[in-house]
Parts: structure tokens; sequence; C-alpha cells
């Protein structure tokens, strides 16, 4: 039945999250980022990780596009912190996909 498929925008939405977290280091980022809870700059992030700064960067790139990490102009550099809205939605999205019932989402994504 079409109308017990998920939406489309959802659907697209949902699909980008898991792309997102489909490489292990931007895993790490993500949580790294989230035990933390306060804004980094890449050199602390390049610090903790062990690779190559615009590696590091291309993967907050991609963190950003989703928005699982904000962006946060310090000056003339960037500072990084997790989107705590966005990231406890994630477990719903998992949990829809899987065809269990999603919990209530605190916070908007």
């Amino acid at each position: 039945m079409v109308g017990d498929l998920l939406d489309r925008g959802t659907a697209q939405t949902y699909a980008s999250w898991f792309r997102a977290l489909a490489d292990p280091t931007r895993v790490q980022i993500v949580e790294y980022l989230a035990r933390h809870a306060r804004a980094m700059s890449v050199g602390e992030i390049v610090s903790a990780i062990g690779l190559a700064q615009s590696t590091v960067s291309q993967h907050l790139k991609i963190l950003t596009e989703v928005r699982f990490v904000l962006v946060e102009p310090v000056g003339t550099a960037r500072h990084y912190r997790i989107n705590d809205a966005c990231v406890s939605c994630f477990p719903s999205a998992a949990d829809v996909v899987m065809g269990r019932p999603a919990p209530t989402p605190k916070g908007a994504c």
C-alpha cells in the first residue's frame, strides 16, 4: 500500500544521514564531538583523530551538510560542534527504517 510508505522527503533525509555515517572516521568525529559537548577547532579534531587536516575537513564538510555537525565562525577560524537535536533524531530514523515504532524525537532535526 502506498499510504504505508515512508514519505519520500523523510526517506531522503534518513538516507543522507546513513550515508554520512557510513565512514568510520565520520562516526569517530561525531562521537568525539558529542562526548566533549563543546565547539572545537579543526586542529583539535585533527589531533584527536590523527589524520591530515584536509581529510578531517572533508569529513566535517559531509557531516555539516547533513547537520550532524554545526559550524561556528570564530574570527577567521571555524569551530565545529555536535548538533544534539539532529543526532538525537537518528535512533528514531533507524527504528522507522527497521519497521519499529519510533520514539518521539526531542528537538527539531
